[in-house]
């Protein structure tokens, strides 16, 4: 078959590659600029000097045997490593969270930049962006998958729609030189709901570079607040769990995750209807953890395998 997937993130080029291996025919499309979705690197300069956030994700577990076995194979190719901070089954992408997502879709036909709005219904197959398939999968967080879903199959796109993911402000700072302070990384201290040493993390480099990211009540609180606030009070927040004022930064800002970390629809893992042809995957269909969109994603392709 010749199989349309809208979403590039993980769960979506996982299940390409599965079908791929399958001998089908592969055709990706995302909204994003590039790999990464919610594993994304936000880059950027200071001085003349090159700067990385992790500003998503911040690291993954492999504990699943066929997740465990594709991450010693990114190990291998370089593109992922271990990171004991974050405790003793953490990894993260090297020589930025996106690598391994940018791995994968290498080897894909994706098309950056083409935001998919709707999924055309054509005889007995589908139409997307004017090119037709014979099988669609959509590879969106929930809320964005609902209304694809909806015109074709009212009881995928209600599971969707009960997903619903919790927002995530992100503020990311750069520094001349390293802080005080003798940890990596902080869980769990009131509105912070994780900082970290970004430039601590393996084979990283530039400046010191730190990533904070807001607990879901406080982002939720301060949704649409202005960027420069959400940054600014963020790193208040860290002096105050640090202990110490902070030097001045050499670079500011911050990123939005409205849909950050997703609510799960509660273990069915994937969604295929063999009539139509259509199918959902991603970690709201397991869990919120990288290894679940990328299990959700490897399922379906072996349902539609199958």
């Amino acid at each position: 078959m010749r199989v349309v997937i809208v979403g590039a993130g993980i769960a979506g080029l996982s299940c390409a590659d599965r079908l791929a291996e399958a001998g089908h025919a592969v055709a990706l499309f995302d909204k994003g600029r590039g790999p990464g979705g919610r594993m994304s690197t936000r880059r950027a300069e200071a001085g003349g000097r090159a700067l990385a956030f992790d500003h998503g994700a911040q690291y993954f577990t492999a504990r699943d045997p066929a997740f465990v076995a594709a991450v010693g194979e990114w190990e291998a190719a370089g593109v992922a490593a271990r990171w004991p901070a974050a405790g003793p089954d953490a990894w993260v992408g090297t020589p930025g969270m996106n690598a391994p997502v940018r791995a994968l879709a290498a080897a894909r036909a994706v098309a950056w930049g083409r935001r998919i709005d709707r999924l055309e219904r054509d005889g007995t197959g589908w139409r997307v962006d004017g090119e037709p398939f014979d099988a669609a999968v959509v590879a969106v967080p929930a809320e964005q998958a609902a209304p694809l879903l909806l015109p074709h199959h009212p009881a995928f796109a209600a599971l969707a729609a009960a997903a619903r993911s919790q927002p995530c402000w992100t503020a990311m700072a750069a520094f001349e030189r390293p802080l005080a302070a003798p940890v990596e990384l902080l869980r769990d201290r009131g509105a912070i709901g994780w900082a970290a040493r970004n430039s601590a993390k393996p084979e990283r480099g530039g400046p010191e570079a730190w990533v904070v990211q807001a607990s879901p009540a406080w982002s939720t609180e301060h949704l649409e607040d202005a960027a420069e606030a959400v940054t600014l009070a963020l790193l208040r927040l860290l002096a105050a769990e640090l202990g110490a004022p902070l030097p001045a930064p050499i670079h500011l800002s911050a990123h939005r995750w409205r849909f950050a970390r997703s609510g799960g629809a509660g273990g069915p893992g994937t969604l295929w209807d063999p009539a139509l042809r259509l199918g959902a995957c991603g970690d709201w269909l397991f869990a919120p953890r990288v290894e679940a969109a990328w299990l959700s994603g490897r399922r379906l392709g072996d349902r539609i395998a199958a």
